[in-house]
Parts: C-alpha cells; structure tokens; sequence
C-alpha cells in the first residue's frame, strides 16, 4: 500500500470540501481549487478528513494513491495558508519593478522583460531586487517562480542573475594567469 496515500488528509475549520463527479472541491478562505481524481482513485469525507482509495493493487494504482493524496493536500493547504517563493535578483543594474499586472526586469540585456502576472497571483517586489510570489495554488506558484528565474539563471562565475531566496549558487574558479 502506497505510504502517502493511506495517510488522511486532515482538513481545517475554515476549509469546506465536497467530493462529486470524480473530483475533490476545496474551498477556503484564499480561493477554490478542483482536484480531479486520478483513475483507480476515489475519495470521500469522513468527520474533519478526506480519505483516498484504490480500486486494485496494480503498479500505476499504487503510484496514482500517492499522488492523488499530495494533490488533494496541497489544495488544503493553498486554500487555507497559500504559497510563496521567494526570488532575489543580483548583479550590478539588475532590477525589477512593479506596475499593475505586469512586472518589468531588467536583467543586463538590451531590453526589458515584461512579465504578464497570471489570475491568482500576488507579486510583490522590495527593493528593486526582491521578488515574493504569493497564491493558493502550489502549482501556479512555482510555475511562475521557475519562469522568472528562467529569464536569467545565476551564472557559474560571478553568480549573477535570478535566484530563489535560499539557492546557493557554487561559484567556479575563474581563468588562471600563469
């Protein structure tokens, strides 16, 4: 049996769920997320928990248990807490600013990047050069992490570029004069 999945999901006060047509509704404070069950799946409230199933204990059942439960708790908690990513930007001139839905970096090249904020997303920038995402989807959130930092990756040398906030970036020795 898959170890993550016979685990409940625990389910808080302020959280509301309903299971209907193949899928698990979480509704909080922050939004609602739809979490549609996988094959071989099934799930149903009891008391304050949602608890998974299989059909069969075949390989992809089992696999499919384990992922199912992850989802569904990490719609728990997005409803209920939310998600952040934390970014840092360095090196010298790179900055980023804010205006409405569209955040603007300007990374060392010719032209700026324009960054079109998806529905339901908060970002935030201090600074000029931090950079915390926010939102209820976990999915949404480090989808939109890994594409600004995918603008300009830190580099080996001097570790200039994007980073998430605890990265370490492991510098390279530069060329040697004999």
């Amino acid at each position: 049996m898959s170890r993550i999945g016979k685990k409940p999901v625990d389910i808080p006060a302020d959280v509301k769920v309903t299971v209907a047509d193949g899928a698990v509704t979480v509704a909080g404070k922050l939004g609602t997320l739809v979490v549609p069950n996988q094959k071989f799946i099934s799930a149903k409230v009891e008391g304050n928990q949602i608890i998974l199933t299989r059909d069969n204990d075949t390989a992809e059942a089992k696999a499919r248990h384990g992922l199912n439960r992850a989802l569904v708790n990490n719609a728990v908690i997005g409803v209920s807490k939310g998600y952040r990513k934390d970014l840092e930007i360095v090196g010298v001139g790179f900055r980023a600013d804010l205006a409405g839905k569209t955040l603007t970096i300007a990374v060392g090249y010719s032209h700026k990047i324009n960054y079109q904020i998806p529905d339901g997303l908060k970002i935030t920038v201090a600074d000029g050069y931090k950079i915390a995402i926010e939102g209820y989807d976990k999915q949404a959130v480090g989808e939109a992490a890994a594409t600004i930092r995918a603008y300009r990756k830190p580099e080996p040398y001097k570790g200039k570029g994007i980073r998430y906030a605890n990265e370490v970036v492991t510098l390279k020795q530069g060329k040697k004069n004999a």
